[in-house]
């Protein structure tokens, strides 16, 4: 029998702000999960026999680290796999993440505890922004620090997308002094051109997540990839063939989404993310007037 890969989550940010609950469901060998547009909610078995991989999407592993959460689920038998998020450090655009460099420290022990192979680095989204003066300016700056230190601790993946500009995203940004855009094409395809310049000596592989596009403004032979945030051939390959192997038809597929299958055990109306950057498509605390607690 297949078993099934559980995302912890696109959602928001579980490892930082809800580890207590995931691990409450896990003694409790399920998730309820409501759908994230309202009206059903969803049984998702949580138990090791049915669980193929744990892949979990933080900006900061501080307390899972810390208070040994990844050490408990390894102990159980629970296979983990880790999307970290490491973007250049900005005071508006990510105001509550870490300092660059304690984000690189969680990193090296991630790394050193379950093996770079177990972890992909986010370098996501790329933002282009315009100050209040005018300038344009964007969050790749300590890119290359970021690339240079994951590389060195072995990680061999870097995922990135151009940030998309939701209402709410616009809505939020309106009351900073700072105002995001989407550049032509060819920035964008010059950009990735330069970070893969970056890449491809640290033998780093550059992949894009939902950037059909700009993938195909891109040179023959270009060394850039699609995206698989929850990859589901190498987690066969890592922990066992007892996986499907097909695409997650629920997400972005015709935008060039190439994660395999996952249920999505997080929830925008309960689990608000405390990190509150200004261009989360998900559910930010700050939008919220009276944030819901997180039931136990």
């Amino acid at each position: 029998m297949q078993r099934i890969v559980l995302s912890a989550s696109r959602r928001t940010d579980i490892p930082a702000f809800y580890m207590p609950w995931f691990m409450a469901q896990i003694e409790r060998g399920m998730f309820q999960v409501p759908h994230p547009y309202g009206g059903s909610t969803a049984s998702v078995p949580a138990t090791v026999e049915r669980v193929h991989t744990i892949v979990f999407w933080s900006k900061n592993f501080a307390l899972f680290l810390d208070e040994g959460h990844g050490d408990a689920l390894a102990r159980r038998g629970y296979h983990l796999f880790f999307n970290f998020t490491i973007n250049s450090p900005h005071p508006l655009l990510e105001p509550s993440v870490p300092p660059l460099a304690q984000r690189l420290e969680q990193l090296a022990r991630l790394c050193d505890t379950f093996g770079p192979d177990h972890v992909q680095w986010r370098f996501d989204p790329i933002c282009f922004f315009r100050k209040a003066d005018g300038k344009r300016r964007d969050n790749g700056d300590a890119f290359e620090t970021i690339a240079r230190s994951a590389a060195a601790l072995g990680v061999r993946t870097c995922i990135t997308s151009f940030v998309d500009l939701y209402r709410k995203v616009e809505r939020r940004m309106a009351k900073t002094a700072l105002s995001l855009y989407d550049p032509p094409l060819t920035v964008k395809r010059d950009r990735i051109l330069a970070m893969a310049g970056v890449l491809e000596p640290l033998s780093m592989a550059l992949c894009l997540c939902c950037e059909n596009a700009v993938l195909a403004a891109l040179p023959e032979g270009t060394p850039v990839r699609r995206a698989a945030c929850i990859p589901n051939a190498d987690l066969a390959r890592l922990n066992g063939a007892d996986i499907s192997l097909a695409r997650d038809t629920g997400q972005r597929v015709k935008a060039g989404c190439g994660c395999g299958r996952a249920r999505d055990i997080g929830s925008y109306a309960q689990h608000p993310c405390r990190h509150n950057c200004l261009f989360c498509y998900a559910n930010p605390a700050m939008d919220r007037v009276r944030p819901k607690e997180c039931p136990s």
